[in-house]
């Protein structure tokens, strides 16, 4: 939806002016790509860094730079817990907070040491380079903080993909108290 976003942003219609396969399984589209059926694939890592190294293909766009700060990532929990368990939610978000400082302050080869038993069958030089890719890209944000435009811009997507009929209210969907504690 993202990629589809992106295209369009540039005047693409990915229906009309290109052809976009989506019937390959995620985990075999980098060997779809590497077998010459297709010009492009679009990869999470650590496959589109393992394409460059092996010579079988560059990465020349990243898809959360072009599109615009899209949150991959958001937990939710029934209102009911919300209510009755504000300790563990603010204790969870502490400890993502933690992490996002840590990868903040830290360099590249520390953050591949200490996440590598994460991705057995990749080398702590490869995460090393994708993590500095991620840092130069200023993929992780300083905070946790699920800001409105960022809401805003992926309804836009998810509406443009037909998953999402209209807009929600930001401020019922979302709270950012524990985020914007944990960021103190």
């Amino acid at each position: 939806m993202v990629f589809e976003y992106i295209l369009k942003q540039q005047g693409i219609d990915p229906a009309t002016d290109l052809d976009i396969v989506q019937n390959i399984d995620f985990g075999l589209t980098a060997a779809a790509f590497t077998s010459n059926d297709a010009d492009y694939t679009v990869e999470f890592e650590p496959h589109a860094t393992k394409l460059e190294q092996e010579g079988s293909g560059h990465v020349v766009a990243s898809l959360g730079v072009d599109s615009g700060y899209v949150p991959y990532t958001a937990y939710s929990v029934k209102k009911s817990y919300l209510e009755n368990h504000k300790d563990i939610i603010q204790s969870f978000t502490n400890a993502l907070q933690k992490g996002m400082d840590y990868v903040n302050t830290h360099s590249s080869e520390e953050i591949a040491k200490v996440i590598a038993p994460q991705f057995d069958d990749t080398d702590v030089n490869t995460i090393a380079t994708i993590v500095e890719r991620y840092k130069s890209q200023d993929t992780w944000k300083d905070d946790l903080i699920f800001k409105q435009e960022s809401f805003e811009l992926l309804e836009e997507i998810l509406i443009d993909a037909g998953e999402l009929d209209a807009k929600l209210p930001y401020g019922d969907l979302v709270t950012t108290e524990f985020a914007a504690k944990a960021a103190k």
